[in-house]
């Protein structure tokens, strides 16, 4: 068994692309519950009521949807430094160091062998809020109405060899996988990693739809269900695609709702309880693909367009 290796904090944000940009914009403000931290020419900056940092997600104009780059915090400057020179010595893609955006400071970017691009940094901007954003408790990051996300919890990438991309995170990243799926052709159908005590913090499944390097969803953590399923009236009465749920997974146990913002992006949110993963010697949960075809935990048939739905969308003769 590997060390649990330590040196990544948490995932710190995640930049999605869109090319309905106002739309989206909309969505993740009035609709979503998101609060803007900033914004320039070519992207926003949004964050939920107790993300601690400047921003959560960086929702960028584009041609395209998906994602445009993968950020994590590392746990202090020295084990920044010690990733930089485990990704240096991996053979993976390095894209190398750029200053950063708004929000934090210099990042060191890197690719997966599907592309995806990563990050990692250390230096960063805390949120100060001000006015009405001031919360009532000093111990939450900023004030909050309606049932508005807490903190962002995952996202979840696409690509065709699961087993690769475990590679990757376990050498770049130091990630720990918590549960996967076995299929019966022997291949990964999905792993869950996690560089902390969260149970996650990215997935990564099998891509069914034929396109490269894409976007399944980005997840926002609820305090508690209820928030979901008040959540899911907000998106009914703003005519917003409701993909599957309210209910359970299976894997992790995640309560979830998925819907789809204006430019097609998948966007989850989650409420997963209070499961940590403590265990310094835990071993992966191993689901078999007669188990995940039972489907999600109250019996809830995954829906096709779970498989195969991502984003950006495949363009005809792209298989």
């Amino acid at each position: 068994m590997m060390e649990p290796c330590f040196d990544i904090a948490h995932l710190a944000h995640v930049e999605m692309l869109t090319d309905r940009f106002e739309e989206s914009l909309d969505f993740f403000t009035r609709i979503y519950g998101l609060k803007l931290s900033g914004q320039d020419a070519a992207s926003a900056y949004l964050r939920a009521w107790d993300d601690y940092e400047h921003h959560s997600l960086k929702l960028t104009r584009a041609d395209t949807t998906g994602v445009g780059h993968i950020a994590y915090r590392a746990a202090s400057p020295q084990a920044l430094e010690r990733r930089v020179k485990a990704i240096e010595e991996s053979g993976y893609k390095v894209l190398g160091w750029l200053e950063g955006d708004p929000g934090h400071g210099r990042a060191f970017r890197f690719e997966d062998p599907f592309g995806h691009v990563f990050e990692i940094y250390y230096e960063t901007v805390r949120h100060a809020p001000s006015g009405d954003d001031v919360p009532a408790l000093k111990n939450t990051a900023s004030a909050f109405t309606g049932a508005a996300p807490r903190r962002i919890d995952h996202l979840n990438l696409l690509c065709d060899d699961v087993a690769a991309f475990r590679r990757f995170m376990e050498t770049c990243l130091g990630s720990r996988v918590t549960e996967m799926i076995l299929l019966d052709n022997g291949r990964l159908g999905g792993c869950w990693f996690t560089v902390n005590n969260k149970t996650y913090d990215l997935a990564c499944t099998e891509e069914h739809g034929g396109g490269h390097g894409r976007l399944h969803h980005v997840t926002y953590a609820t305090d508690q269900r209820e928030d979901i399923l008040r959540a899911a009236d907000i998106f009914l009465q703003n005519g917003v695609h409701i993909e599957t749920g309210p209910h359970k997974h299976a894997v992790q146990g995640t309560f979830f709702l998925y819907v789809w913002e204006p430019a097609g992006n998948r966007v989850e949110l989650a409420n997963s309880g209070a499961r940590l993963i403590l265990a310094p010697d835990w071993e992966p949960v191993v689901w078999t693909q007669k188990e995940r075809l039972k489907g999600q935990a109250w019996g809830l048939k995954t829906i096709e367009t779970f498989h195969t739905h991502g984003t950006p969308p495949v363009k005809s003769g792209e298989h």
